[in-house]
């Protein structure tokens, strides 16, 4: 296992550390539905599944 040569001090490290922050996600609002969603992903409205405005996935109907 490697051994660092000399140790980085605490202020150092938390300079490093300064820069990784976490970002707000992006949001998009689905072209057919209207929902907003992530980015690169579905949305469910009333059991159907849209991914980039398009039907995908249909609700079951009930078979009464």
């Amino acid at each position: 296992m490697a051994h660092p040569k000399s140790r980085i001090s605490k202020q150092r490290k938390r300079k490093r550390r300064t820069h990784k922050k976490a970002e707000m996600p992006q949001i998009a609002t689905c072209r057919t539905t209207g929902e907003p969603h992530l980015y690169h992903r579905g949305v469910w409205v009333d059991g159907n599944l849209y991914y980039r405005g398009q039907l995908v996935i249909k609700a079951a109907e009930d078979l009464d």
